[in-house]
């Protein structure tokens, strides 16, 4: 779990508020228990209610849009896919001192993989191209641009800043020239000149839930949209092992120019969250520095 502030504008919550607001707008769910959820995430909160549902609210307002994205996008999206992902059960307002809107989902088991701990690699590379291909496949009209989905020299000025705040932070051993070298190359290579694809566009560790080593569920639908099929293959550096990495590749036919891409933007994103969530969200940091060191690995 996180352990400070993350974020400017953290609305507080607690179980009492969570209590209130279930309270207030599903009376029939009142009385059941609620216990916080232990999570690495970043812009919601998530409290377990009863056996069966989770309630999932903002932490700040930025998260609020993703409230209304997922209540329209999840039921259309969920029969196209080939696991489990979150289904809105209740759609929670604004109400006694809380600001945004929140939802609740049914509580789906699992467990977040964790990298360099995966029982079966292999596997579970081929079930990540498999959610990864049934989420390019969709042709539902009307899609928002996905979070971090335009082009990709969109994010250069916010990664080399981050490149330059990490030379400053020497104790965190980043090879800042090394990873300045291979965003520059992310850089070079051509955009995506084909139609934009439905994306998830945050697939990281803490939004997939494995059983036995293989996918069962993949949550936190808030980025979701079409853009760049690149921005879907994080897991290939988040995640998986050299072996696993090639097989997810493989799976789903990448070209070359597409995977520079998608591994420029896994270490952007790697660099920008070290120097921010190094001392507030220690699960986003270690991800972070596994990004950096594998991605730097292989280049």
């Amino acid at each position: 779990m996180s352990t400070g502030r993350m974020h400017p504008g953290i609305h507080p919550i607690d179980d009492d508020l969570v209590r209130r607001l279930v309270a207030g707008h599903f009376p029939r769910w009142a009385g059941l228990a609620v216990e916080r959820v232990p999570s690495g995430g970043t812009v919601n909160a998530m409290y377990r209610l009863g056996d069966d549902m989770v309630v999932r609210l903002p932490l700040v307002k930025g998260g609020a849009d993703d409230v209304s994205v997922e209540r329209t996008w999840l039921p259309r999206l969920a029969p196209r896919l080939p696991v489990l992902i979150p289904e809105v059960l209740g759609a929670g307002r604004p109400a006694g001192g809380y600001p945004w809107p929140w939802s609740v989902y049914r509580w789906l088991e699992g467990e977040n993989p964790e990298a360099g701990a995966l029982s079966e690699p292999v596997l579970l590379a081929g079930d990540l191209a498999g959610f990864v291909a049934g989420m390019r496949s969709i042709t539902l009209p009307g899609a928002p641009p996905a979070h971090r989905g335009g082009p990709i020299a969109s994010l250069d000025a916010q990664t080399r800043a981050a490149i330059e705040e990490l030379r400053g932070i020497p104790q965190e051993g980043v090879d800042c020239d090394a990873a300045a070298a291979v965003w520059e190359e992310a850089l070079r290579v051509p955009d995506w000149d084909g139609p934009p694809v439905w994306l998830h566009a945050d697939l990281m560790p803490g939004n997939l839930l494995v059983d036995d080593g293989r996918l069962t569920s993949v949550i936190d639908f808030g980025c979701l949209g079409v853009g760049d099929p690149a921005c879907d293959l994080f897991p290939a550096w988040n995640l998986l092992p050299a072996d696993a990495r090639e097989v997810f590749r493989d799976a789903l036919a990448v070209d070359d120019a597409t995977w520079i891409r998608g591994r420029g933007r896994a270490l952007s994103q790697a660099l920008i969250a070290l120097p921010y969530y190094r001392r507030t969200n220690p699960a986003m940091a270690h991800n972070a520095r596994h990004v950096i060191r594998t991605v730097l690995g292989e280049s």
